[in-house]
């Protein structure tokens, strides 16, 4: 499956701790939108939906929430609960996310900008063209 876990450094003292992100350093690929979500209610289902060429680093920065991940052929659930982990997914990945605990925010760095044609929001549509 076309994910991996990404560990970032983390700097910290009796004050705190501090990530920082940098292009070239911490990411394979150039960040070109930012986002992020929350007050999600904890058993809604977003996502559903694959991308074409588009990457993600996907980043709980508080809380945590599952996200499901499904190339075609394999199913794995992977939970994030630390924020100096991101979850980098590929291209041709269906992904889900649920189970979002009340102070939850994930913030997602993405490759490309906004494209609704990079978009495969079904999953019939994602298993016929992953199969190609």
């Amino acid at each position: 499956m076309m994910y991996e876990l990404l560990n970032f450094k983390v700097r910290g003292d009796h004050t705190g701790n501090l990530v920082a992100l940098e292009q070239g350093t911490d990411f394979p690929f150039d960040i070109k939108r930012v986002y992020y979500i929350w007050g999600t209610d904890r058993d809604a289902i977003r996502g559903r939906h694959a991308h074409r060429n588009l990457e993600q680093v996907i980043v709980c920065t508080s809380g945590s929430c599952d996200f499901i991940l499904d190339d075609g052929h394999e199913r794995v659930t992977v939970h994030l609960d630390n924020p100096a982990v991101g979850l980098h997914i590929k291209s041709n990945i269906w992904r889900e996310f649920t189970n979002f605990s009340p102070d939850c925010v994930v913030m997602v760095l993405a490759s490309e900008h906004y494209d609704e044609s990079d978009y495969i929001r079904d999953y019939e549509q994602f298993k016929t063209e992953i199969a190609k």
